[in-house]
Formats: structure tokens, sequence, C-alpha cells
């Protein structure tokens, strides 16, 4: 077994499994190794980074519609391309943002965090106050395999049929499209890949099974945003036509909405972190059964949600702007439970998709309640 005191060698052993039992420190320790000023938000800050990432939304949209159409017609298949990945990118920052809304980090006023929230995420068809009390959940049980929220895996005996059939190039090619396209909406309205309910679920339900009733109210305001947006985009679309709203809005959306799955998915989904049933689950391990991942120059257009995932489940009312200091003095405290994993993106989810199939339990194990993925049938 390595060293886990070895840095070098710990960076060349992404896979190696972090430890499950209960870590010898407690979330006090964790907070106390961290800067105070870490936990301060500024409203002036956050605010800055918004102007910022819509002071880019807007010049790239302004290039497009002033400039495209005076390229020559070849020229044309590269400009549109490079607007939707370099809009869709920065979009995916709002979306960051309207996200560390929900977690009452971006200012010391919550009705601030909510106007700000859900005006960003009603822009990009996220039902704010519905996503912000099921991503609540999905914080409070992280790594829970009956409570969790979002893509909570299946042991081997409730893996679908067809599953067996898709665990090939050609399966996980197609598997990988459907979730990145269509997984954000799917999960929204039919729950997929998240919490098995007793009952149908969906976001935009005020009286859905995921809510409470104290909760109703908001999730009506929600729809009510959404219905808002979408009232918008009908008009622009009778204006402008479909084509139009399509390239200026659509494409990019769905490239927010691939990020955001790949994002979740990756930190989430690891060969080397446990997940554990009611037996053994508790709430430290949980938060801690996540992976920090290196996107590159994205890092900070995605406001560093992507490398310090850990501390975020952690601290997850701490001011992304502060994160990256905090993940730094944190790691001497977590050790080897502490997990990053350079592998490069789109290498790291093919391998995902591969080897994180389902989940069981070692068979050698001390307990049963802890459950790691596999991929053999």
């Amino acid at each position: 077994m390595p060293d886990p005191s070895n840095k070098n060698e710990e960076k060349e052993s992404p896979l190696h499994r972090v430890p499950y039992e209960k870590p010898p420190f407690t979330l006090s320790q964790i907070k106390n190794a961290v800067p105070p000023h870490c936990f301060q938000r500024s409203i002036l800050r956050s605010f800055s980074f918004v102007v910022c990432d819509l002071c880019l939304v807007f010049l790239f949209y302004h290039i497009a519609t002033s400039y495209f159409h005076l390229l020559p017609y070849s020229l044309s298949y590269i400009a549109w391309p490079i607007f939707w990945v370099l809009q869709g990118c920065i979009l995916t920052g709002v979306w960051v943002i309207a996200h560390e809304c929900g977690h009452h980090a971006f200012s010391d006023y919550q009705w601030v965090d909510d106007t700000v929230g859900l005006i960003l995420h009603s822009a990009l068809l996220v039902p704010y106050f519905s996503w912000k009390y099921s991503h609540r959940r999905h914080h409070s049980n992280t790594g829970s395999m009956e409570r969790d929220e979002v893509f909570v895996p299946k042991p081997k005996s409730r893996v679908s049929w067809y599953t067996r059939y898709l665990n090939n190039p050609l399966g996980r090619v197609v598997s990988l499209a459907i979730t990145l396209t269509l997984g954000w909406p799917l999960y929204l309205a039919f729950n997929v890949s998240g919490r098995n309910y007793d009952r149908f679920a969906c976001h935009f339900d005020p009286h859905g099974p995921i809510y409470s009733n104290r909760d109703r109210l908001q999730i009506y305001i929600s729809d009510a945003g959404i219905l808002a947006a979408t009232y918008v985009l009908y008009n622009i679309a009778a204006t402008k036509g479909l084509a139009w709203l399509v390239c200026i809005y659509g494409v990019p959306l769905l490239i927010v909405n691939g990020f955001l799955v790949l994002i979740t998915y990756l930190q989430h989904t690891h060969p080397a972190l446990p997940h554990y049933d009611s037996s053994e689950w508790d709430w430290l391990r949980g938060a801690l059964a996540t992976v920090d991942r290196d996107y590159g120059v994205l890092n900070k257009v995605f406001h560093n949600i992507t490398d310090t995932h850990v501390a975020h489940h952690l601290f997850s009312t701490m001011p992304h702007y502060h994160a990256m200091e905090a993940t730094k003095a944190i790691k001497p405290i977590l050790g080897k439970y502490y997990r990053f994993d350079g592998t490069p993106v789109y290498k790291a989810m093919w391998r995902e998709a591969k080897e994180c199939l389902y989940v069981e339990p070692d068979e050698d194990a001390g307990s049963k309640g802890v459950f790691w993925y596999r991929n053999k049938f």
C-alpha cells in the first residue's frame, strides 16, 4: 500500500480507496484549520462575479448577433460552435453563482441570495427553490444509499436489465450522450437518477414527496419563475424565430445542462469512493465521499466548484472565492480521507462510465454497510 503522506505517490494513485472507517478528526477540528475570514461573505465581491459573468454573456451575444451574419458562409460553421462553447461555459458559471445563492453563500442576507438565485436560475430554466431544497437534502445525506438525492448508485440486484448490454464502448457512448443532453431535465421532471421515493417525485410538483408543507409556497414561486422565463422565450421565438432562439439560447443552455450533469456525476462517482447504508452512514463520512477534479482553465470559469468540492460539502455556506484557500488548509487534517483526481475529464468520464455500474459491499470486509462500485455482471 502507498504511504498517504507521500504526495507524489498519492497523486499517481487516485484509485486507491478512501478510508471508510470513522475518521480520527471531527468537523470542528477541520473548521479550526480554516482561516476565519474564509467564512465571511462579501455582497460586493459576490456581485462582482455576477456582473463579470453577465458582461461576458452580453459581449458574446453582441458579437454573435452583430457580426456573424457578415462572415463568409463557410466561416459561420466555425464561429457558431465557438460561440456556443464560450457562452455555455460562462453561463455554467452563472448557474454556479445561483447555486451558491441556494446555499446562502452569496451574502449575509437571505432575501438577497434568494432574489438573485431565483432570477439567475429561472433565466436558465431551473426551478430555484425546488432545486435548493432537494440539493440541501443531498448535502444533508451525501453518500447515503437510502437518503441521498442525486446520482444514487444502485446495488446489483436493482440494476436495470439492459445495463449489462450497454457495458461496451458503443453502449457507453449512447448512455453518456443521453445523460449529458437529457439527464438534467429528466432529473427535474421525473427524478431520474435521484432518490427512490414511494411515489412519483417531480421538482415542479409543490405537493410531491420531495418537499414538506413549509416548502410548498416557494415551489409555486419557482414554477412561476419558470413560466415567466418560458413566456419571455416564447415571445422571443415569435419575434426572432425559433432557429434564432435555438442558436442564441438553446444550444448554450444544452451545454450548461451537460456541464452541470458531468460536474455532479464526476464529483460523486469514483471507484475509490464508498457509499453507506443506514447501518454505517454518518454525515461526516458521507461529506467526505466526494472528489475534487481538475478542469483546467474551466476551474476558474466555473468558480472552482470543480476543484474545491470536498470543502464545499464540509462548509456549504462558504463563498466560492475562499474555497481554494480553505481546501489547502484542510488537506493536512483530512490526510488520506481527502481525494483529488487529476485525470483528464474526458478520460475520467469514460472510466467512471465503464467501472462504476453498481455498488456492492466487500464480502471479506468487516462491515456489510459499506458499498463500493463494481462493473462485472
